[in-house]
Order: C-alpha cells, then sequence, then structure tokens
C-alpha cells in the first residue's frame, strides 16, 4: 500500500468509528487495529486522534459546504429550495457517515463548532438570495439574514432527524419541506404581529 493509500484507509476506518463511537469513544488503538496496522503508523500520518478527526471533520464539512453553495444557482427561488434541500438530504443519504460525525459533536443549537458554522456559511449563501427576492416583493431586507437561518435549521434539523428515520423517501421528504417553507413564505404578511398576549 502507498502512504496515499494507507493515509486514505486510515481515514476511513477513522471516519466509520467516529460515526459509530463519537470523537471520546474512539480510540487510536481502535483506529490502528480495524486499519490492520501498529499504532505508530497511525501517529506518523496524523500525529494523533485529534489529527486524523481534524482532517475527517474538514472534508466532510468542505463536501457538504460545496454541495450546498453549488445547488444555490439560478432558476426560481422555489427552485434554490428544493435543490438545496435535496443537497442536504442527499448528503445525509450518502455520506451518513459524514454528517453523523458533524452533528454529533457540534450540535445544532451550539454557537460554536463545525456543524453550526458550517450552517452559518450556508445561511449567508441563502441570505443574499433572500434578500433579493425581499427587495423585490417589498419586505425589509434586514430580516434575511433570519429567514435565512430559520430555513437552514429546518433543513438540517429534518437531516438530523431523517438520518435515522429514513422514511419517507429522501424527494418527499424535500418536497414537504419545501411546501412549508415555500407557502409560508408566499404568505408572508408584511409586518406580522404576534395575536398572543405575552406582557407579564
Amino acid at each position: 500500500m502507498t502512504g496515499t493509500e494507507r493515509r486514505q484507509q486510515l481515514l476511513d476506518v477513522a471516519k466509520a468509528l467516529f460515526a459509530e463511537k463519537g470523537f471520546d469513544g474512539t480510540s487510536i488503538e481502535e483506529i490502528a487495529h480495524r486499519a490492520n496496522v501498529s499504532k505508530p503508523v497511525v501517529y506518523e500520518h496524523f500525529g494523533g486522534k485529534e489529527g486524523i478527526y481534524a482532517v475527517v471533520v474538514d472534508r466532510e464539512t468542505h463536501t457538504l459546504l460545496d454541495r450546498m453553495v453549488s445547488s444555490l444557482h439560478g432558476g426560481h427561488p422555489r427552485v434554490m429550495l428544493e435543490q438545496a434541500a435535496v443537497a442536504l438530504l442527499g448528503y445525509v443519504e450518502e455520506s451518513h457517515d459524514g454528517f453523523r460525525i458533524l452533528v454529533r459533536d457540534s450540535p445544532v443549537a451550539s454557537t460554536t463548532g463545525t456543524f453550526s458554522t458550517l450552517l452559518n456559511d450556508i445561511a449567508s449563501q441563502v441570505e443574499h438570495i433572500l434578500a433579493n427576492q425581499f427587495a423585490a416583493r417589498g419586505y425589509d431586507v434586514k430580516l434575511a439574514p433570519l429567514y435565512a437561518q430559520a430555513l437552514v435549521g429546518m433543513v438540517a434539523l429534518t437531516g438530523q432527524w431523517w438520518l435515522d428515520a429514513r422514511k419517507p423517501k429522501r424527494d418527499e421528504v424535500a418536497a414537504q419541506l419545501v411546501n412549508l417553507a415555500w407557502n409560508g413564505l408566499s404568505h408572508l404578511e408584511q409586518k406580522p404581529e404576534l395575536r398572543i398576549d405575552t406582557s407579564p
């Protein structure tokens, strides 16, 4: 096995273990054992568990971000919303280990960490699209970041649920998400107000 092939093998083994057991539950000994190498081989390539974990997370982050950003192109805003939902759910379906790693050690509710940072990056892309649509429809453009976070969060949390549920099928989940988001967005009130009394 070449050095490059060995490195990829170790990354594949580590990715499976991190997805199964999380960062804390995985050891260098286990990675080496599953790869049928000695611990020094893992240290030689990555310097330790933190090093190999960082590479796995970095690769998954870039894969998901590239997939999401490339899905947001041209066309009608509803089509872009559909493309984004299908892109995220497609990543969950095809790289469930990678998605599990991203969400396990960096929960969505966290203000720092890999997954929340990634979602913020995606939301900033969505924000630009929404800002243009808000301006064209006479809505307050300053609210675009709020709506971008809400939309991305809705799809991401649904993706976390669907990671284990796997029913209904991907395209139906995407269609239902877009149905909720689009039909809600298409009937936005100019100045919404709460109808409940929140005074103490």
